[in-house]
């Protein structure tokens, strides 16, 4: 209960709003806000790296309740948390115990690392085809077409990348339009053209590609009141992302999420039983592969400046219909969805690991302190578990 400047390995402490949050500080330069103490484990008595996990035990978030105090927000005061009471074990076994935990947490924020990597791939494989039109400068340079001057800045991106990968020049398949017969998935290149055409609603597209709306790829639903459903292990959506889990699901199979009402650029995509409450819109391909293209495509879109709402802003089904997107052909959507749809797999696989390790740590966290699992035994689960 002093000022001071916070050190690696100092174990962060929320007071209020809300209470008994816990993290460890890494070498980052941080300052503090209210409401948020550091704590440090005493030299040669506490290790910090366990104070972490101790805080979060049962045993202490129920004394924090308890001597909690507030109507409208729950909080602690200094008085109060002094005398809230550790116990813990010797120094061997505290760095011990922080070890076998601390080594699930490294494995699943690994995950988390690797999946934000991905989803980073996904959104640029997106941006390259779908935006930047990459592939079709590529085809256009390579035929020497005409690339339009909106474009042009791009496409002399493009044209220094090519030049010193050696490709410039080259005679290109992809210009062929007999390649698009047998589209692969280790050639995408040749799925897309060698020129550009104009329209009218969106400038500058791939030549070949339509102008449609949003309405001709996915069908755009109202979410239903969920109050009435009993919990169940269906998960239940509005504008905000995930309430809670329910008795039943409004829809299966793939959708897109758009909110209503609240945060309209909270765009989700789904493959599984779900709810959605009359904030949020869940939608329904109304054809193959365009669910994730129609996903990355509405989350690059300026929801806010398309806000129908005053107090709180709001989106409608007439604004979200008559949306204008460039179609690229049913082989390019096909080969986008299969190339996402790999990292989509290992997202999810990485988020199901994550879970496992996540039940685990808190299994074993109550047992280790109290004593009542043994470290060999709990070492013993957490590799079996990391293989």
């Amino acid at each position: 209960m002093q000022r001071g400047l916070p050190q690696k390995g100092d174990v962060v402490l929320t007071t209020e709003a809300p209470l008994g949050e816990v993290a460890q500080l890494d070498g980052s330069k941080v300052a503090l806000a209210q409401r948020i103490i550091t704590l440090r484990g005493k030299s040669g008595l506490l290790e910090s790296d366990f104070l972490k996990y101790l805080l979060q035990s049962h045993a202490v978030q129920h004394q924090f309740d308890g001597r909690a105090s507030g109507t409208t927000v729950s909080g602690i005061k200094q008085s109060e948390l002094r005398q809230v009471l550790l116990s813990f074990p010797p120094l061997p076994e505290q760095k011990a115990i922080a070890h076998i935990l601390g080594t699930l947490d490294d494995k699943i924020e690994l995950n988390r690392r690797m999946n934000a990597t991905l989803e980073g791939m996904a959104q640029a494989l997106f941006k390259s085809w779908f935006v930047d039109f990459d592939p079709v400068i590529d085809n256009a340079l390579a035929a020497g077409n005409p690339i339009p001057d909106e474009l042009a800045p791009r496409a002399e991106v493009r044209k220094n990348a090519l030049a010193s990968s050696g490709e410039l020049g080259r005679t290109n398949a992809t210009t062929q339009q007999g390649s698009l017969d047998h589209p692969t998935l280790s050639d995408p290149q040749s799925l897309f053209p060698a020129a550009f055409q104009f329209t009218e609603e969106l400038g500058w597209i791939p030549e070949g590609w339509e102008v449609s709306t949003l309405s001709e790829l996915l069908e755009v639903k109202y979410g239903k009141d969920h109050k009435k459903l009993a919990e169940g292990k269906f998960p239940v959506y509005g504008s905000g992302g995930l309430m809670r889990h329910a008795e039943s699901a409004l829809y299966k199979g793939e959708s897109v999420l758009i909110p209503r009402k609240g945060t309209l650029s909270n765009i989700l995509y789904l493959n599984e039983e779900f709810w959605t409450v009359d904030t949020m819109f869940y939608t329904i391909p109304k054809m193959g592969s365009v669910a994730k293209f129609c996903y990355y495509h509405l989350k690059g879109l300026d929801f806010t400046s398309m806000n129908v709402g005053s107090a709180v802003p709001s989106m409608t089904t007439k604004v979200l219909n008559n949306l204008p997107i460039a179609k690229a052909s049913d082989h390019v959507l096909e080969q986008f969805d299969a190339l996402i749809g790999t990292y989509f797999r290992r997202s999810e696989q990485n988020d199901q690991e994550s879970q496992s390790l996540t039940k685990l740590r808190d299994t074993l966290l109550p047992k280790l302190i109290s004593g009542e699992l043994h470290i060999p035994e709990a070492e013993q689960l957490t590799e079996e578990a990391l293989t």
